[in-house]
């Protein structure tokens, strides 16, 4: 019996060409590269626009955002290089963490262990439609968001000595709102770029 492979859903990132004038393969992952490194620099820089918030050492910002989209546009393997490009490289003295931070550890360091696992699972599930539709992107942001709060205040209640209920109040309660709004803007953003595509493609 023959087996039949079925087709994996590409992503956003495999409709950006390959680099020309050299072998289709070394094109290809000289693209892949530059999209790793992209995807690092626009967590960095919207990263940057970040705002303290009294009680909690978190601070508000919009690398959250940043990060699903990277994972959503690049798929699981690439946003796990990209993602985890930005933690390494901040770790190691780049200040593109929010509120101009960089250096390994801290009470906020768990968000960032956080992004390089959420950016893969998004990826991972945007290669299987997960970005397609409004509902499925919402789905898939929101899975990303649970997994960035239970990395990210884990690490906080450890760091600072606070219980569950102080950990999730400092932790996850003020970004509530502002991570739904988010939500609805990748919900909005994602199926647009995918209608833009398929329009495109069939020219």
């Amino acid at each position: 019996m023959t087996a039949i492979a079925l087709p994996r859903k590409r992503v956003l990132a495999d409709y950006v060409p390959a680099v020309v004038g050299v072998p289709a393969w070394v094109g290809a992952r000289v693209r892949d590269l530059l999209l790793i490194a992209a995807g690092a620099g626009f967590i960095g820089l919207l990263s940057q626009w970040s705002v303290p918030l009294p009680g909690t050492p978190v601070p508000l910002s919009l690398g959250t955002f940043a990060v699903l989209l990277t994972g959503a546009s690049l798929g699981g393997l690439r946003a796990l290089l990209s993602v985890g490009t930005y933690l390494v490289a901040g770790g190691l003295g780049v200040n593109w963490f929010a509120g101009h931070k960089d250096g390994w550890g801290g009470p906020t360091f768990g968000y960032v262990i956080g992004f390089v696992i959420a950016a893969t699972v998004v990826g991972w599930l945007a290669q299987r439609g997960g970005d397609r539709t409004v509902v499925r992107t919402a789905v898939t942001m929101v899975l990303g968001n649970l997994v960035i709060y239970a990395v990210g205040v884990s690490w906080l209640m450890n760091a600072t000595g606070m219980d569950l209920q102080a950990g999730l109040t400092a932790g996850m309660t003020p970004f509530l709102i502002g991570d739904a709004i988010k939500i609805a803007a990748a919900a909005g953003l994602l199926p647009a770029a995918w209608s833009l595509v398929n329009r495109v493609e069939k020219r």
